[in-house]
């Protein structure tokens, strides 16, 4: 056995060291020999080494070892590394495919992410032309202005990473929505009847609604959001068409705002591929702290969603 790859080993004392430093699996070994000491520090800096037989065990037990001979894969994403911390079984993203439509800065910051956490296709649409209010950090570029989003960001895709398809006839595991002002209630009653999970993210004047992940027939749709809306605002209803008919153009995204909004995006998107989804949660970013606001959502009594057949649990890829 060998020490997960990433650990870091801190020396505490004269007989004591600690592995890790995240407090949700981080470990103290205490009462240790002169050569045992000198063994666990020089993880540190050679993390394959051989661990010392004594403590290997309380290693194991601990759940901060991998077996020796275990493949490392081509390419793995950077979080790889944590994978045996956080999960009983290795995610498997690459068979997974993932659909994003609304390719602004939000949208291609999700993009990017997905595929550099391993997704294996990512479907990507949006006709219109990138502009100079997309133009951001590690996203589109001055000579990108005026050329089709979808076929830009298919290209930075594959910069991030090379393997990942950005074509496909399979039908997507999941559906990221980038919308502006509001989602459009037709299209979110299309999105349940098709049975595709999916995020909304929502672009309003200073600030970015993300989520909830939607679960066709396992907790509330886009539609119970705006019956709970309704509830509080009865002209609500008249304000959504307004905002999802008469769309104006889109405003410039700003790049700290993109990058949070796409990032929750992203860990929706693979919370629900790696067989641990959280529904029933969304978040409200606003500028210009762009600090995540969480809310909570339930089924709308008058909805009627929950009456579909229910996803499973794992709604990844088989």
């Amino acid at each position: 056995m060998r020490l997960v790859p990433g650990l870091r080993v801190l020396r505490r004392g004269d007989d004591e060291v600690q592995v890790g430093t995240d407090p949700r699996w981080a470990v103290r070994l205490g009462g240790l020999a002169a050569g045992e000491l000198d063994a666990l520090l020089a993880l540190d800096e050679h993390p394959l080494s051989p661990l010392p037989d004594r403590l290997a065990a309380s290693l194991t037990e601990a759940g901060l070892t991998v077996a020796d001979d275990e493949p490392a894969g081509a390419a793995p994403p950077a979080e790889a590394a944590t994978w045996p911390l956080l999960h009983a079984t290795p995610p498997a993203r690459g068979a997974a495919v993932v659909a994003v439509m609304g390719l602004g800065p939000t949208g291609l910051t999700t993009a990017l992410a997905l595929a550099a956490a391993g997704v294996g296709t990512l479907l990507l649409d949006d006709e219109r032309l990138v502009t100079a209010a997309d133009v951001g950090a590690g996203g589109y570029r001055w000579t990108d202005v005026g050329s089709p989003r979808e076929t830009v960001a298919a290209r930075l895709v594959r910069d991030v990473a090379p393997t990942c398809l950005t074509d496909s006839t399979r039908e997507p595991h999941a559906l990221v929505v980038v919308d502006q002002g509001a989602t459009d209630p037709g299209q979110a009653l299309t999105l349940l009847g098709t049975g595709v999970p999916h995020v909304p993210v929502v672009l309003r004047e200073a600030d970015a609604l993300v989520g909830p992940l939607v679960l066709p027939g396992a907790g509330p749709c886009l539609h119970c959001l705006d019956l709970h809306r309704a509830d509080v605002d009865p002209a609500w209803p008249r304000v959504a068409l307004a905002l999802t008919t008469r769309r104006t153009a889109p405003a410039g995204e700003a790049a700290h705002l993109a990058a949070v909004a796409g990032g929750l995006a992203t860990a929706a998107v693979l919370g629900l591929l790696d067989g641990a989804p959280a529904t029933g949660t969304s978040y409200e970013v606003p500028l210009p702290d762009v600090v995540p606001r969480e809310r909570r959502w339930a089924a709308h009594p008058h909805c009627g969603c929950t009456a579909l057949v229910a996803v499973p649990a794992a709604a990844g890829p088989p």
